[in-house]
């Protein structure tokens, strides 16, 4: 496998089934481009986690810690991330119990943010202040999957109206990429008053916020897929598709990593610990892609 994904070498990657992953591969190969489509997370996924020993923001801690919030908003936003961030990663906690909790955490931090009467007009700026970043290899990764006409699907339980800017500002915001996530509502003066239904949080990505999108209907033929996450919530991003023929999962462990491996390695087919490229997705679809 690695003399035709020599990015698969690299020491971040772990692989339980290696076997399994060639085989996934070449099928997704033999099946070619016009089946193939991406479904990934952002952030964390595809935007960094880290940046010369710091935490890089989320699209919702970008909106969180800008100028546009209240020092009182910013405490009170970052109380309930102390509170809720611990149970959503914990591994002890059953999918059940987390489900209301984050429901919960999302609805007390998006009506706080709405409390903070947020102008549409300056998204721009607060992410072009911002620290965010795309991983290393994000223009390729962008470039490769729009030239060879394949979806890309962003499926996030962050703010929409941020990361699309995110996007945009790196100048990969393609025809192919769709996004749904937690989108802004704004009165005619373009200021925030609420977030638009249905809340995504990290353990709801499922088909059950995607029925009647329509997205996955229109593309029931691409039945290969590429998903690409970094929590266990995003493992299910992929359910609303209708015929799975090929799925090669991809998780990007970045924090706890030796707490949090065996989980890791046990759901996702390849694991890539504490990488902030893109490196090993992009050699995949090179190897795809190749004529």
């Amino acid at each position: 496998l690695c003399l035709q994904v020599p990015e698969l070498e690299k020491a971040t990657v772990r692989i339980r089934q290696p076997e399994r992953v060639r085989e996934i591969i070449q099928s997704l190969r033999e099946q070619g481009v016009a089946k193939l489509q991406v479904i990934s997370d952002f952030d964390m996924t595809l935007s960094r986690f880290g940046c010369n020993g710091r935490r890089c923001p989320t699209s919702h801690n970008i909106l969180d810690t800008s100028r546009v919030i209240s020092e009182d908003g910013k405490k009170k936003l970052k109380d309930l991330l102390h509170y809720y961030y611990p149970i959503e990663i914990d591994p002890n906690r059953t999918l059940e119990e987390k489900r209301p909790l984050m429901v919960e955490w999302w609805t007390k931090a998006h009506d706080l943010l709405v409390q903070q009467k947020i102008h549409k007009g300056d998204i721009a700026q607060i992410v072009r202040e911002s620290e965010a970043m795309l991983r290393d290899g994000f223009k390729e990764f962008f470039d490769q999957l729009h030239k060879n006409n394949i979806p890309l699907f962003i499926f996030s339980a962050g703010v929409g109206d941020i990361l699309e800017e995110i996007i945009r500002q790196a100048n990969v915001f393609y025809s192919n990429v769709n996004v749904v996530s937690n989108y802004m509502g704004f009165n005619d003066d373009g200021v925030l008053t609420h977030f638009k239904g249905p809340l995504i949080h990290t353990y709801n990505k499922n088909n059950t916020v995607l029925q009647g999108t329509g997205y996955f209907q229109q593309l029931s033929t691409r039945t290969s897929i590429i998903l690409l996450g970094d929590s266990m919530g995003d493992l299910t991003m992929a359910d609303g598709v209708p015929s799975v023929e090929n799925i090669l999962k991809i998780g990007f462990l970045n924090d706890k990593v030796e707490e949090r491996r065996g989980k890791y390695l046990d759901s996702y087919d390849i694991v890539l610990e504490s990488d902030e490229t893109l490196d090993v997705v992009n050699g995949i679809l090179r190897y795809i892609l190749a004529e």
